[in-house]
């Protein structure tokens, strides 16, 4: 099993080594990744526990390689960190819904992330473009919690919200296309 915690931040470097592939790095926009990390990101992606000594064996490279290629994809900012997923249902949160927040004054400072972070039950901000400046992803214990925290956020942030239910979620937390 692997120890990881957080990855350590740092400036993405520029590869500048054979078979890279575009479209993959800290932005998105023209950074390298070479075909064996690459496999290495996916494998862990899907299993964030994955073992050097597996990785190594999936990608025909020797456990220090390995051990090196996931630590400088995590300096990269390629790996941000690792962590549990959580059935959030299990967790007594069955409830997610998707809200979206509109200032009520379009002139007003755009700091509702920051009015926002103490909310724990605020799984995602995501700023947006639209009628909407963002969209929130919350997950809660019940409709009453729902409507409590929607309360929390107008007055929080001096915004109006507009609620979508989450009926079931086919797939969620799916690895990127590499």
């Amino acid at each position: 099993m692997l120890a990881r915690g957080a990855a350590p931040g740092g400036p993405a470097h520029g590869s500048g080594e054979r078979n890279a592939v575009r479209g993959c790095g800290t932005n998105g926009y023209g950074d390298r990744v070479e075909e064996i990390d690459r496999k290495i990101l996916l494998l862990l992606a899907h299993d964030g526990r994955m073992s050097f000594t597996d990785l190594a064996r999936q990608t025909g490279l020797s456990v220090s390689a390995t051990h090196q290629r996931v630590r400088r994809l995590e300096r990269r900012g390629l790996i941000s960190g690792y962590a549990a997923v959580i059935n959030p249902a299990d967790a007594g949160l069955p409830l997610t819904a998707f809200v979206s927040i509109k200032p009520f004054d379009p002139a007003a400072a755009d700091d509702a992330p920051d009015r926002l972070a103490h909310l724990a039950a605020i799984e995602a901000c995501h700023s947006v473009a639209g009628d909407e400046s963002y969209i929130l992803k919350v997950r809660v214990a019940s409709p009453a919690a729902l409507e409590n925290l929607l309360s929390e956020i107008r007055a929080a942030a001096n915004v109006s919200t507009r609620t979508t239910i989450v009926l079931s979620t086919p797939y969620e937390n799916r690895a990127p296309d590499l």
